[in-house]
């Protein structure tokens, strides 16, 4: 196929006005276009009154050699990608068991999906309910504020990131094809096929919830099995080599067995026990830099009139950003989880312990746009040393977030967060939240370097959206759970020094997002193939 590159048309252009643009390009008439795809979409917004969409497409057309020899411009070219090829799955060592997939997060879902697809009939273990049931249990919590510590927003199918906005933009440099293939796999069980071409393409959770479900019956289908309610407490070795899992039902507390060779470590970034009894297993493990900071809320109109103008607002998608700032004491301020027409959403999973994140439905139609503004932290903050200090170090200040609001989201806004007072109520516009809230002295939260650099960052961004810093902007606290506090080290065959134990994902260290810890499932499913026999 040809492919056009920089293809620019007005915002409200039709489908015919596409075609007549590709032929155009092409010297072609419209009827001799046989088929075209659309391979990537953005909006340009570099000049508020000349707004276009930008595309790049893949036409197929009679005689295309001759075609390209013709045409000298350089936005025409031949297609040329990069097909997804998984190792072949015959050589290597025999298997005793199936492989235990630990997780059923982004990393172990696609993990599982593909060892399933070549033959590998994987077992899954996740601690918390199947996303129907989750989902109410979720729902549930936001309501009456009783949290169910097995299944909750981080832990249940599907992982911390189905309450989220279902983000599927990545930074990550891929040359083996693998972000397309999670994109396929995903619009072959449900999502929109628009997230192929999107520039920052996202499904909403709503969607997000179906797509795990239909993946998960696949999975199923091809001879996976699936654990839920079921936590794996002890890993057992013989020589050296993973021989057992322990699992305990979360129903029945019933301790049972699993004898397997091979284990995928996707716990997620919350899975605090699991770490801890890692640690004591001699797992090579290590503390790790991340970041802490606030949700904050601005009115999604103001976003959109920021980024697009007065005129084009109502004609385009919800806007997002991205803001970061270097400060000179050291630390960076960036945001994390942009959730344009979102919700605020308590996200906690531990008693007496409280979190936050941000979550958007698939219409991103909700009044506010929130993101985690949030300060680097590094070992050198943590309370004490070893693996495990950063975990502290969130759990600290989950504690005292949930000591301020009193088992509620403690919200202040900005003015009285820099000034130290506690608000009385919202100004202009109110939170949009799921779960209970109330005001609280958030400006006693972090150290007050963390505080102060906060503080600084938002004035900094005020610079490119004009506004940001406005007084009555919300906040909400605490976002600790950016990223894992840990990484589980692992050799360049994603293997742990533990034989056997694959650490994967988000949780160990190796992922940040749905679509990254997507692709790193997919590479240790790779390596497990590289090295195991399907049969």
């Amino acid at each position: 196929m040809i492919r056009i590159q920089q293809l620019k048309l007005p915002i409200d252009h039709t489908r015919q006005q596409l075609l007549q643009k590709i032929a155009r390009m092409l010297k072609k008439k419209p009827e001799e276009i046989l088929e075209y795809q659309i391979r990537r979409k953005s909006i340009d917004a570099r000049k508020k009154q000349e707004f276009s969409f930008v595309y790049t497409v893949d036409v197929k057309i009679k005689q295309e050699a001759a075609v390209l020899k013709r045409n000298r411009n350089s936005q025409i070219s031949q297609a040329q990608d990069v097909m997804y090829q998984f190792p072949d799955s015959f050589k290597g060592k025999s298997l005793k068991h199936s492989p235990a997939v630990i997780g059923s997060g982004p990393a172990g879902l696609f993990c599982a999906y593909l060892l399933a697809e070549h033959g590998y009939s994987p077992v899954i273990l996740e601690r918390g309910k199947p996303i129907e049931e989750r989902t109410r249990q979720v729902e549930q919590f936001w309501q009456d504020n009783v949290l169910n510590f097995k299944s909750n927003v981080q832990f249940g199918e599907g992982g911390a990131g189905t309450f989220s906005d279902g983000k599927l933009n990545t930074l990550v440099k891929d040359v083996k094809g693998r972000n397309r293939k999670v994109l396929d796999i995903f619009i072959q069980h449900g999502a929109p096929k628009s997230i192929a071409y999107e520039s920052k393409p996202h499904i909403g959770t709503d969607i997000l919830r179906e797509v795990i479900k239909s993946m998960r019956n696949q999975i199923k289908a091809w001879g996976g099995t699936y654990y839920f309610d079921t936590c794996v407490t002890e890993l057992e070795f013989s020589e050296d080599k993973l021989s057992a899992l322990l699992c305990q039902d979360q129903e029945t507390q019933r301790i049972f067995r699993l004898e397997t060779e091979l284990a995928v470590l996707a716990i997620g970034h919350s899975a605090r026990d699991t770490f801890e009894m890692l640690n004591r297993k001699g797992f090579s493990m290590e503390a790790k830099s991340f970041a802490v900071g606030l949700r904050v809320e601005h009115p999604q109109s103001m976003i959109n009139v920021i980024q697009y103008g007065a005129e084009a607002a109502s004609k385009l998608p919800a806007a997002s950003y991205k803001v970061t700032a270097n400060l000179e004491n050291g630390r960076g301020v960036y945001s994390f989880c942009m959730c344009p027409g979102g919700y605020v959403v308590n996200a906690s999973s531990e008693e007496g312990r409280l979190a936050v994140n941000g979550m958007s439905y698939s219409k991103r139609d909700g009044k506010n746009a929130n993101s985690a503004i949030i300060v680097t932290v590094t070992p050198k903050d943590f309370p004490g040393e070893g693996p495990l200090a950063g975990v502290e170090f969130q759990r600290n200040l989950e504690t005292k977030a949930y000591q301020l609001g009193s088992g509620k989201i403690p919200q202040q806004l900005f003015q009285d967060f820099e000034t130290g007072t506690i608000s009385k109520s919202f100004d202009s516009f109110s939170s949009e939240v799921k779960g209970q809230h109330t005001f609280a002295p958030l400006h006693t939260l972090f150290s007050q370097e963390i505080r102060a650099s906060f503080c600084e960052g938002m004035h900094q961004f005020a610079r490119h959206l004009p506004d940001f810093d406005r007084g009555d902007a919300i906040l909400s606290g605490v976002e600790s759970r950016t990223s894992s506090p840990v990484r589980i080290c692992r050799n360049e065959f994603f293997e742990s020094n533990k034989r056997g134990v694959y650490p994967c994902g988000e949780g160990a260290g190796y992922a940040g997002g749905i679509m990254s810890a997507a692709m790193d499932g997919m590479k240790v499913a790779e390596a497990i193939a590289a090295n195991y026999k399907n049969t």
